[in-house]
């Protein structure tokens, strides 16, 4: 998987957005299943489920072994925070006719979505992102002058 490109929809009354057929396919699994994300501030993120499953799990499995073993007794408040946000951030979904997504009511205020308004959809290597346009426009101005570098230290 190897997602690019750019795409403007417009949110629809009942708060669904139609995404480019090539992004649907790639992040939906032959099940349907697929998992969207909050990402930041006005944008969320969508993923194939057995993906977001396999980095969740690894993760998960990674801070349980800091638990038991004791190395984080000074940080259960972060380790809380960190539950509060994965309980909130994340929730399966599936795409219904025509690729159409209905973004959930707790995704809604997150990413700043309201009928008859505009979404930009990009395509991001791994992932399939749903940004407010504002947002989206204030990321490139911050992290375009940046891409030559950070395209060159990547493939290298």
């Amino acid at each position: 998987m190897f997602l690019t490109g750019e795409a403007r929809r417009t949110i629809d009354e009942r708060y669904r957005v139609t995404l480019p057929r090539a992004f649907a396919e790639q992040v939906t699994e032959e099940s349907g299943d697929l998992i969207l994300a909050k990402e930041r501030a006005g944008c969320l993120s969508l993923w194939p489920a057995a993906e977001w499953k396999k980095r969740l799990d690894s993760g998960i499995s990674l801070l349980r072994q800091k638990i038991d073993s004791g190395r984080m007794e000074q940080r259960w408040g972060d380790v809380q925070r960190l539950g509060r946000l994965l309980s909130t951030r994340h929730q399966e979904v599936a795409l219904a006719g025509r690729s159409r997504l209905l973004i959930p009511d707790g995704f809604r205020s997150f990413l700043g979505a309201e009928p008859g308004k505009e979404v930009v959809i990009v395509g991001a290597v791994i992932c399939v992102e749903i940004w407010n346009p504002q947002n989206w426009v204030s990321v490139l101005h911050e992290e375009m002058p940046e891409f030559g570098e950070l395209f060159k230290t990547l493939t290298e």
